[in-house]
Order: structure tokens, then C-alpha cells, then sequence
């Protein structure tokens, strides 16, 4: 998989080229909370589109944008009332991982299907399906004031680069009573190779004495050890046990990626964070847009680099 990911998606950070799927493709599988049956199709989207959710069985559409984000509670909920989509930040970080600018996401429910708790099975899509370019400039968010978001000692931060960096790197620390998560820290450089490699695979994980409350809640309806890792203090429940050490911090940083991708742009800068969730990251991206002096938009086309207006 890994030697056709490189051919399929390489690009350097100054790729130029906006991009889309080259052809369409679908799954079904479970919603987490919801328990329901969900059809998914991913299908090539007109340059500068961006990515757009519709709901198939509504007739609605949602631009994945930070600003319509409206629930964060377990996961990240973009749109209003009966016109949601939710649990969208696992397929939104393969995406971006993927460079993918302009995608139409087509759902039937108001989550999409959680799969194996990861991002993985998303990036497999995403890989058959390969992707294209199209005859539009690529525009980069780039970072140029350190924004900071923080509540009850955790922190979620976007930087500048250093002197020379590039891309968008990513430090991350969580800390959980549990002792089989305990404290864990992870850091990555962003690109297609490093995302699969590293973090894709990362599943979602909850503490076993939450499930019954979860559920009371209306939610976790579709949790299972297939689709979770269940932790009960030093004790990891599911029997295949995990796949890294540190998958527990591994998938808050996928959440990262996915949640931060709904900027709307790739970003260049660097984030850094500590025991920050759905709501912090979501709050990091407002706290960002709220004053124009904070980043700046610029297009890499064939003529060289653009800087474009933040309004």
C-alpha cells in the first residue's frame, strides 16, 4: 500500500495544482452513535469546491468550514438541526493527508460509518480511488501569529514555522488517569507517507466505565471492540490488544489533523497542543480567523507565489 500511496499522492508542500478523486467510490458500514446503517460515496469535485458533505436523504449540502462546526461532544458535527453530518474528522484527515482540495462527500445519515475506528479504511479508499489535478491554483493557510485556545489546563496552539520549516508539523501530549494510557506525547511532520504510516491506523478509544453513561446519553450505539479500543485502568480490553504503544495519543493527533483541516485550506504552520479535544481544536481555528493579522492565504501557481486577500 505504502509504494502506491507515494505514487499516488506524492507532492511537495508547494504543490501548485488544486486536486480531486479521479474517480468516484463508496462504502457502507455503522454509524458509532447513531447504530444505524449509513451508505457513504466519495465522488470528484469542480476546482475550488472545496469539500462539500451532502446529505443524500435530505437534499442538503454542508461546506466542511470551521464556522459550521455545531457539536463537538465525542465528535465533530458540521451543519444545523436534522441537517448534520457528524464523526467526519477521521475522513477529513485523510483527506487532507491525501492533498485532496475539492471532494463531494454524499452521506445518508447524520454520521458517517465509523469502519474500524480509525482512518485507515478512509485512506484506502481514497488510495483506489487515486486523484487527479485540476487547472486551478492550490491556496495554503499559512500561519503568522502564534493563536492560542486553552480550558481547564489543556491547550491547543498554531504557530509560524521556524526559520526553514515547511508543510505542517504537529506535537501533541495527552494525559489519562487510566494507566493504560497514562501520559503519551507524539509529534509529525504531515504528509501522505507519514500520515499512513504513523497515525491512520490509530483507532478511537473510550474508558469502559463511560459506555453505560455514553449510552443512557443516546450515544455509542454502534461501539464495539471492532470499531473502539476499550480501556478499564490498566487494562486493555479488546483482544487483539493495540497496535502501537502509544495509539492512544496517535489518534488525538488524527483528530487534530481532521479537525483542523476544516480551515478550509492546508495549513502551513505548526500546531502544538496538551490533553486538547473536538471542542479546543474547533476553537483554535475561530480564535485564528477572528483577526486577519493572525495568517494570510497564498496561491502557488505556475507564475509563482500569490499572497491573496484574508477577507
Amino acid at each position: 500500500m505504502m509504494s502506491s500511496l507515494r505514487d499516488r499522492y506524492s507532492h511537495s508542500d508547494r504543490a501548485s495544482q488544486r486536486r480531486t478523486l479521479k474517480s468516484a467510490i463508496s462504502c457502507v458500514g455503522q454509524g458509532l452513535h447513531s447504530g444505524q446503517d449509513v451508505a457513504l460515496k466519495l465522488l470528484p469535485a469542480p476546482c475550488g469546491s472545496g469539500i462539500v458533505f451532502r446529505r443524500t436523504d435530505l437534499g442538503v449540502s454542508i461546506p466542511a468550514l470551521f464556522d459550521r462546526v455545531n457539536d463537538t461532544r465525542l465528535c465533530t458535527v458540521i451543519g444545523a438541526g436534522a441537517a448534520r453530518v457528524g464523526t467526519i474528522e477521521h475522513l477529513m484527515a485523510a483527506v487532507a493527508a491525501c492533498g485532496i482540495d475539492d471532494l463531494l462527500v454524499e452521506v445518508n445519515a447524520a454520521e458517517l460509518p465509523i469502519l474500524d475506528g480509525s482512518a485507515s479504511p478512509f485512506l484506502f479508499l481514497l488510495e483506489s480511488a487515486g486523484t487527479v489535478e485540476q487547472v486551478g491554483d492550490r491556496v495554503t493557510l499559512e500561519v503568522l501569529r502564534t493563536v492560542r485556545t486553552e480550558h481547564n489546563g489543556a491547550f491547543a496552539e498554531l504557530r509560524p514555522h521556524n526559520p526553514g520549516g515547511s508543510g505542517f508539523e504537529l506535537s501533541l501530549a495527552i494525559e489519562f488517569s487510566a494507566t493504560a494510557i497514562g501520559a503519551q506525547a507524539y509529534s509529525l511532520h504531515l504528509t501522505a507517507e507519514s500520515f499512513a504510516q504513523e497515525i491512520a491506523a490509530a483507532r478511537t478509544f473510550t474508558l469502559a466505565g463511560e459506555i453505560e453513561a455514553l449510552r443512557k446519553a443516546g450515544l455509542a450505539k454502534g461501539g464495539s471492540l471492532a470499531n473502539a479500543v476499550v480501556v478499564d485502568g490498566d487494562k486493555v480490553l479488546n483482544p487483539e490488544g493495540l497496535r502501537w504503544a502509544d495509539e492512544f495519543v496517535r489518534h488525538k493527533l488524527l483528530d487534530v489533523v481532521g479537525d483542523l483541516a476544516l480551515a478550509g485550506a492546508p495549513i502551513s504552520g505548526r500546531f502544538v497542543g496538551s490533553r486538547t479535544g473536538h471542542a479546543l481544536n474547533n476553537q483554535l481555528l475561530r480564535a485564528l480567523f477572528a483577526d486577519a493579522e493572525n495568517y494570510r492565504f497564498v496561491a502557488t501557481g505556475l507564475a509563482g507565489v500569490l499572497q491573496l486577500s484574508a477577507a
